[in-house]
């Protein structure tokens, strides 16, 4: 009954599409009635929650579909492309955008060590998942209902925001991806801080060696772990960010030169060489075709 609930509450507050604010912070719902290919993107850590409909993201040849039985949690800042090819009027895309509060989900999580007797211990085995799906538990169910009722009244999401968004991260723990939360958010991982540092300075030259000098690990070593978290080698990844926040810039207006200095690429030849490599199209022709359907989304 709690996600039939959930979903009333996003239907009364969402009357046309797109992606709105709730009142509390890092809490957004959306809304989408239109199909939309998959296109690059950048998700940062987050847990992306669907009442309705089915959206889907691709990493690295792997394909994740979402829905109201399973929600999304990215624990770390990654370059995917998504989309929402089948939703339409009659099958619209309802859901909840979760943005993961590194401070808070990372003190929670040592509590819960503390409280286990682990605290501070190591983490072992595999690393934490790039992207993966977990059931929606009741805990979570109720948590994320709680959470959108709050936000309904401007006093009670201040006053009660806080607690229950911590209630939701609590839940996210505790869940099926909770391994991976709390592994991607702990003090011990490595790679979720290489990953934060490459994310924030995109526009720099960074070598694997340092990379793995900031982690204390020897080049092949972390080469190893970078993939067994992320799917790609440390250079995939980060060209893989670089082009992928590129075509965001481009599919807003930018130019192809703007776009490509800001993530770093000295050669626009270049860049144009890497974009077609990845996408398929040149950045001018991958531009005009977005334009194209999204014109065309609009009729």
């Amino acid at each position: 009954m709690s996600k039939q609930q959930i979903l009333h509450l996003i239907e009364s507050r969402m009357h046309n599409d797109g992606m709105i604010e709730t009142g509390i912070s890092g809490i957004q719902i959306f809304r989408m009635t239109e199909p939309v290919r998959c296109a690059p993107a950048v998700y940062d850590p987050c847990v992306i929650a669907i009442v309705s409909g089915t959206k889907e993201a691709l990493l690295d040849g792997q394909r994740y579909k979402y829905d109201s039985q399973k929600y999304l949690c990215c624990p770390m800042s990654m370059p995917v492309e998504a989309g929402t090819p089948k939703a339409s009027p009659d099958n619209p895309l309802l859901g909840v955008y979760i943005s993961l509060d590194t401070r808070a989900i990372t003190e929670l999580a040592i509590e819960m060590d503390i409280d286990a007797g682990i605290a501070r211990q190591p983490r072992v085995g595999r690393r934490p998942q790039a992207l993966s799906l977990a059931r929606w538990s009741d805990d979570f169910t109720d948590a994320l209902l709680r959470l959108l009722q709050v936000s309904e009244n401007a006093t009670d999401a201040a006053v009660l925001g806080r607690g229950r968004l911590k209630e939701l991260h609590y839940a996210i723990l505790k869940g099926e991806a909770g391994l991976a939360a709390r592994r991607a958010f702990g003090t011990s991982n490595d790679i979720a801080r290489t990953i934060d540092l490459l994310s924030s300075r995109l526009d720099e030259t960074i070598s694997i060696d340092e990379m793995a000098a900031q982690v204390g690990m020897s080049r092949a070593v972390f080469h190893r772990r970078f993939k067994e978290a992320t799917t790609m080698s440390p250079i995939q990844f980060v060209k893989s960010m670089r082009l992928n926040k590129a075509a965001m810039k481009i599919a807003s207006g930018l130019t192809v030169t703007q776009a490509a200095m800001d993530v770093g690429y000295v050669s626009t030849s270049q860049f144009s060489r890497e974009f077609k490599r990845m996408y398929g199209k040149s950045p001018r022709q991958w531009f005009d075709a977005q334009q194209f359907l999204a014109e065309r989304a609009r009729l």
